[in-house]
């Protein structure tokens, strides 16, 4: 089943995007987590680390000596047999999807209407702010014809963005702990002012019934096999056709990768823009380093795992305006100074020797996909 509805404080949370299935959490009573764990990584303060890696570079920790650098690019995202459960320890501020219910059966014949939904990411706490700098959030609508129902299904982290772009470094514990889960969350409604008023509400395309329940077998096992968000797209340059090292999995992908699989299914989308959010990093080629146990084990590299732990340590949540203007120095140091960037993917470590101009949040434009040929690598 899909995780529950996110609630306008906890919409639009994403990359710059958005929830689904968790089959270990409830649906019926919603994915309820206990508030005021040290955990809860808030949005202000993932704005705040955005605000830092806008300027950062990081002192000149070490790479792994000996470690291989992978050739085939970009690295693939991970997928799992199942989601596993999440940590006690990983508490969300705001509810996952909290009225969230299974999608529905359509009727066969059912003529479906489908919804481009966007509007800025954390509306709910700063109104149109990011919509000026076009950091959105992104969703699908539904709307049945013969019921007169309307629905929504968006994709998002399950612990806000900090978490899934960030570790906590838990004194008990040798290595960076990870509290990041991304997953899709369905819900009855669709809330007209919260897309219009900043954002974008328009329809996209007519499905059948059938279609639509093709639709909602793919997602639940897209859902269940894609666990974990990705903040970074990182590449080589700005420049089009410049190497891409890794991409991001978030709302737009989410997105992205539905109305693909809805032209496989025969759908016909309308001509119009449709543009997305991405954040870059840029990069020179990446040195893989190993995954938690290679590096932080017993037989682990002691130098490289300190090295990633400083590099974590100016974005941890809950500063101070004193420690906020020292970490900012401090990531600023690191990433732009001597070009230094940690990169946690497929649970795995990887160093990036950054290149200028080091990060940069683009809103492209990605065309709708049509039944003939449908958006590849997503």
């Amino acid at each position: 089943m899909l995780l529950p509805q996110a609630s306008q404080a906890s919409r639009g949370s994403g990359s710059t995007g958005c929830s689904l299935m968790a089959p270990e959490l409830d649906t019926a009573k919603g994915a309820e987590m206990p508030r005021g764990a040290g955990a809860a990584w808030g949005r202000a303060s993932w704005c705040w680390a955005v605000a830092l890696l806008w300027l950062a570079a990081v002192p000149g920790w070490p790479r792994a000596s000996g470690v291989l650098s992978r050739r085939h690019w970009p690295v693939p995202y991970k997928r799992f047999d199942s989601r596993p459960k999440p940590d006690p320890y990983c508490q969300a501020k705001y509810t996952f999807c909290p009225t969230g219910s299974p999608i529905p059966v359509m009727e066969g014949d059912d003529d479906i209407e489908v919804f481009r939904l966007q509007a800025p990411v954390w509306e709910f706490k700063y109104g149109d702010l990011l919509g000026h700098l076009k950091i959105m959030h992104d969703a699908i609508g539904f709307r049945s014809t013969l019921t007169g129902k309307n629905y929504t299904m968006e994709w998002y982290e399950l612990f806000q963005l900090g978490n899934c772009t960030f570790p906590h470094l838990r004194p008990e514990m040798d290595a960076p702990f990870w509290c990041n889960q991304g997953a899709a969350c369905f819900f009855e409604g669709i809330d007209d002012v919260h897309w219009k008023e900043n954002g974008t509400l328009v329809k996209v395309a007519t499905i059948s019934g059938n279609m639509f329940n093709q639709m909602a077998k793919w997602v639940k096992q897209d859902n269940e096999t894609g666990i974990y968000y990705e903040t970074w797209n990182v590449k080589a340059s700005p420049e089009k056709g410049a190497e891409t090292w890794f991409d991001s999995y978030d709302c737009s992908q989410f997105v992205l990768r539905t109305f693909s699989k809805l032209a496989e299914f025969g759908a016909e989308f309308k001509n119009i823009e449709t543009n997305y959010t991405r954040i870059f990093l840029y990069s020179g080629e990446p040195t893989y380093l190993g995954n938690e146990t290679s590096v932080f084990g017993p037989t682990g590299n002691k130098t490289l795992g300190l090295a990633i732990k400083r590099f974590y340590y100016p974005f941890k949540p809950h500063l101070s305006t004193k420690e906020f203007l020292l970490n900012l120095l401090q990531i600023f140091d690191a990433v732009i100074v001597h070009r230094q960037f940690y990169l946690f993917y497929n649970f795995e470590y990887w160093f990036l020797p950054m290149k200028f101009p080091f990060i940069k949040v683009t809103y492209e434009e990605i065309p709708l996909p049509n039944k003939n040929k449908t958006l590849s690598g997503l």
